[in-house]
């Protein structure tokens, strides 16, 4: 078994293994320093295969601030984070939401949480 005969290999022999496969082989020590991190926002997006666009006119986030916070250049507060975990839960019944004003629902036509903003 693989396994078995890992755990039996010193750490010289794992080390070299790992080298002689082209597809394992070890960072050097200046290449974490230029590898970038992909933001968890980025990633949901790409998950539900949206552009930039799609997914700030889709889920009501404005395009400058979906952008901030896949560049890293800003983070999303405890209340967009707390929605970002929404639409990865469930994206069709944000959008539906968002998207929905029901009659009974609202009042003169608009929703009735808008009348609170």
């Amino acid at each position: 078994m693989a396994s078995n005969r890992i755990r039996n290999m010193t750490d010289e022999e794992i080390e070299a293994a790992a080298r002689s496969d082209p597809d394992a082989r070890p960072l050097a020590a200046e290449q974490p320093a230029r590898m970038k991190r992909v933001s968890g926002v980025k990633r949901l997006r790409w998950r539900l295969k949206l552009s930039q666009a799609e997914f700030a006119e889709r889920f009501n986030i404005p395009l400058g601030t979906l952008r901030d916070w896949e560049q890293h250049r800003s983070e999303p507060d405890q209340a967009a984070r707390a929605y970002l975990r929404v639409i990865e839960f469930n994206p069709e019944h944000v959008a539906a939401a968002l998207g929905r004003v029901d009659s009974k629902d609202s009042l003169f036509g608009r929703s009735m949480i808008q009348d609170c903003f």
